[in-house]
């Protein structure tokens, strides 16, 4: 249902023989493209082959092209060719494509678009922030485009994992539990006075101290730090993952696993060790000294011998140290053994969604993916920026509660989850957002979400005022092809057109892991629906429902149901409601 791939095929094949004639094989076909071309009165599909052929197999573009237009004028679908500028090639369909393409989509319904299985396994990680907190808004930009891109890649027919990764070792999950223990002190009648620097000062943790009080009384109170932390520390993960789990569902979000980092450094030997080892015999693991870095010189830096992986080898800037100077495994070499479980699951390609300020750590991972995998792993890492909160225009102070950051629950209480996650993606992932909760609830054009759920509402009320006037519309989704060639008017077809991009949107959005491309098509749809509607008030024979013309009202219903299974299913990979009514 493709249609662009459809006719990249058919652009090929008469490519193949024009090229034949003239001797010439072994051509490389593989740039050539086919998609809508930038204004659309230039027709409803446009091809570059001539473009990128011609200098390459030494023919002149415009020559080429007039070839590739002579052969594609005898397919039957095509109504006209043109060619534009030096060499580019535009194509207008005949109706009948329109209609028959019209017809399949609304015998395919919400599965419209979805790809075919690609046995491609895919994992991908996002959020994974630290348990030492409730999630932030910073954290609420990361989870939405992963979630969104996980659903867009499964629906693109991959076999996805979304991860979570908690990170349980390491010296925060230490503070948290002396931070916890001294809420738990504080539940027991102790005044605590000012929290000390160093310790999370949240009055989240209260609530936590609470329950461990009721949970052991005393009995902590009478140990020594070495018996308390471990006991504390994991009661405090728990419930803190607990929270997070919490945040999370209330933004529509449910991973498929959890995975302990703690587990990477248990056993004898470890999953670290074991990973590093494995290296260490391929020859990606040796015993050296790091030049100092660039710049001022870092009054902790030790210009010693280290146990390093050889990550330059593989694309990386340096090398990296994998042992600390105490003997501890660094936090990179947990990565490193992280990403070998990944690998040992079967996952194809990796997908780590991260902050704008972990842009370091890109060509480090690609680097690892190479040394585990021997090259047979993809990793793909995509940045998030800023989220600056805004009310009427004004900076949004931070909350009491987290005594640091805007927490991603007061967000979501305060607006509502679509409102979040819509807006989340509505601007490119690695460029700063700014989210004003004024502007994100009102009723108008101006407001994204709201203008798409309204056109999905709209559908849906379009279909009742038809019931309502005693029109039979049990059967939207079989509205006979003859029915459906009655939509000649340009708005309709180009509604059709807008429609049919669907398919080569998911597969482009999932590829490029680019949620945003759907929300912007989204409300592309929306407004081509809207208008269409619009024209209607002013044209009564625009109208969708004519009560006096049950063929033409029957396939101008169905042209709505598609309208309404395209949004509904692409609100669903945004996740997000697609409501049937609005008040």
């Amino acid at each position: 249902m493709n249609i662009f791939t459809d006719f990249e095929q058919r652009v090929r094949k008469a490519v193949e023989a024009i090229l034949s004639a003239r001797g010439i094989e072994g051509a490389d076909l593989s740039r050539i493209t086919v998609e809508p071309p930038r204004d659309a009165s230039h027709g409803d599909l446009a091809t570059n082959a001539a473009m990128v052929l011609a200098k390459p197999l030494g023919l002149k573009p415009r020559d080429l092209a007039d070839d590739i237009a002579a052969k594609l004028a005898d397919d039957a679908d095509v109504a006209s060719v043109e060619i534009a500028g030096p060499g580019f090639i535009n194509l207008r369909l005949h109706p009948a494509f329109w209609t028959n393409h019209l017809h399949a989509l609304l015998i395919q319904g919400l599965d419209y678009g979805r790809g075919a299985s690609t046995g491609h396994r895919v994992n991908v990680e996002y959020v994974s922030a630290n348990p030492t907190g409730p999630l932030h808004v910073g954290h609420c930009r990361g989870a939405v485009v992963g979630d969104a891109i996980a659903n867009l890649m499964g629906f693109a027919g991959h076999d996805v994992t979304k991860e979570y990764y908690i990170n349980d070792a390491g010296e925060q999950v230490n503070v948290l539990a002396r931070s916890v223990f001294l809420r738990y002190r504080e539940a027991l009648g102790e005044t605590i006075g000012e929290i000390p620097a160093g310790l999370y000062p949240g009055d989240y943790l209260k609530t936590v101290g609470s329950a461990l009080a009721i949970r052991y009384g005393r009995a902590l109170l009478e140990q020594d730090e070495a018996e308390w932390l471990p006991v504390v520390k994991a009661y405090a993960i728990s419930a803190m993952m607990m929270s997070i789990r919490d945040d999370l569902k209330a933004l529509n979000i449910a991973q498929d696993v959890f995975f302990s980092e703690k587990t990477l450094h248990e056993g004898e030997p470890s999953r670290i060790a074991a990973s590093v080892e494995a290296l260490r015999e391929r020859g990606f693991v040796y015993q050296g000294t790091l030049p100092p870095p660039k710049g001022q010189l870092p009054e902790d830096w030790e210009d010693r011998e280290q146990t390093l992986l050889r990550s330059t080898d593989v694309g990386d800037d340096v090398d990296r140290p994998l042992v600390k100077s105490n003997g501890a495994y660094t936090y990179f070499a947990a990565d490193v053994a992280y990403f070998a479980d990944k690998f040992a699951r079967g996952f194809d390609e990796m997908v780590y969604v991260l902050g704008a300020d972990h842009g370091g750590y890109v060509k480090r991972l690609e680097a690892v993916a190479k040394a585990v995998s021997g090259g047979k792993a993809e990793v793909d890492v995509v940045l998030c920026q800023l989220v600056k909160l805004f009310r009427n225009g004004e900076p949004v102070k931070m909350s009491k509660r987290a005594g640091e950051f805007v927490t991603l629950a007061d967000v979501v209480e305060e607006v509502g989850r679509d409102a979040v996650r819509f807006m989340m993606l509505f601007r490119k992932s690695d460029a700063p957002l700014d989210f004003d909760f004024q502007k994100v609830t009102e009723q108008s054009k101006d407001n994204p979400v709201f203008y798409v759920q309204y056109a999905h509402a709209r559908a849906r009320s379009i279909v009742r005022q038809a019931q309502a006037e005693g029109i039979d519309v049990s059967a939207l989704d079989r509205v006979d092809r003859d029915a459906l060639a009655r939509l000649t008017d340009e708005g309709e077809v180009a509604l059709v057109r807008k429609l049919s991009e669907y398919p080569r949107l998911i597969q482009s959005a999932a590829q490029a892991k680019e949620p945003h491309r759907l929300a912007f098509y989204l409300y592309d749809v929306a407004s081509a629906f809207h208008g269409q509607y619009n024209r209607g008030k002013d044209q009564p024979e625009l109208r969708f429902v004519k009560p006096n013309d049950v063929t033409m009202t029957a396939a101008r219903l169905g042209l709505v149901q598609a309208v309404a299974f395209v949004i509904a299913s692409g609100l669903s990979l945004v996740g997000v409601s697609a409501p049937e009514e609005m008040r």
